[in-house]
């Protein structure tokens, strides 16, 4: 089995890592093997925001919803410690909105969506309801997906 780790040249990150995040892939049937490379490449994640992203959709889709949120948050918090965001979501909220096409905002958007999402898989519905209900109100193009989520939580029973 070669390694491609040149192929994902758009992916800034070391070329032990990217191995790893490959072999987590190539092994995708495997969920211990895969777990196990994608647990390393975590450990040695460092500054490279890119590995979370990667990690948070591995655990998702591998439908461990608890690692998601982990990672999610990780992300969450990493810019929020970068741009110096208030505590405060009225406070943060303009900040977001005037920023929402810059890189690292719509990064952070996604991940808090991705956060809400999550939540709700794990059935903590009324912070979901928050954080898609926060993300909504910024995204007037839903294209982070909190709309749709807001939607489906506050759906009354005559409405299904």
């Amino acid at each position: 089995m070669q390694m491609e780790a040149d192929k994902f040249s758009w992916f800034q990150i070391p070329e032990d890592i990217k191995k790893l995040l490959i072999l987590a892939a190539e092994n995708w049937e495997n969920t211990l093997e895969s777990e196990k490379y994608m647990n390393q490449a975590l450990a040695q994640t460092g500054e490279y925001t890119d590995v979370l992203v990667a990690a948070y959709r591995y655990f998702f889709y591998k439908n461990n919803y608890q690692m998601a949120l982990q990672t999610a948050t990780k992300v969450i918090d990493r810019i929020k410690e970068a741009e110096n965001f208030p505590a405060q979501w009225e406070q943060l909220k303009p900040i977001l909105a005037s920023r929402k096409d810059d890189y690292e905002i719509r990064l952070y958007l996604n991940a808090y969506a991705a956060s809400g999402l999550v939540l709700a898989k794990l059935g903590e519905i009324e912070k979901a309801k928050e954080i898609s209900a926060r993300v909504k109100e910024i995204d007037d193009k839903n294209e982070f997906g909190a709309g749709i989520l807001y939607d489906i939580l506050t759906r009354t029973k005559e409405e299904e």
